[in-house]
């Protein structure tokens, strides 16, 4: 009677796997080789070496993903000098309305005078700084793409 009420009863564990890899295979590498599936190994970003050595026999497509870190550093920076180019122009909206308020008007025209010489430089140089962005997009990130 324990024998029928023991079988109805959960016994706990893992699910067993409806298609299990119950079958071993062992192969050797030279150094060389070893070294060249290990970097292909972590070009592909797979989770563990098994999966991606079976989708290597098997002839899986690969994808590899490869980051440059200087390139990112480049656009972290040119995020960077976008976002105080912007909070520039939000100075500039109140300093003009503090120089109207403040000054009379010969005196804040003086001051708007400087005021767009410097900002023509700065446009100047965002104009340079465009330019650069372009050129290294051209030169650079389109042969990596090509590789």
């Amino acid at each position: 009677m324990n024998d029928n009420s023991n079988s109805k009863r959960n016994k706990g564990g893992r699910k067993p796997k409806l298609n299990p890899s119950t079958h071993r295979h062992v192969f050797r590498l030279t150094d060389k080789e070893n070294a060249k599936i290990l970097s292909l190994f972590e070009a592909s970003g797979m989770p563990n070496k098994a999966k991606f050595i079976i989708s290597q026999l098997f002839g899986n497509e690969m994808k590899s993903v490869q980051i440059d870190k200087g390139t990112v550093d480049y656009y972290m920076r040119l995020t960077s000098f976008h976002t105080q180019f912007r909070s520039v122009g939000v100075n500039y909206n109140q300093i003009v309305k503090m120089l109207y308020r403040n000054f009379s008007e010969k005196k804040a025209a003086a001051f708007l005078f400087k005021l767009e010489k410097q900002t023509l430089e700065m446009v100047q140089l965002f104009q340079k700084v465009i330019e650069l962005t372009a050129e290294f997009e051209e030169n650079y990130l389109k042969k990596q793409g090509e590789k």
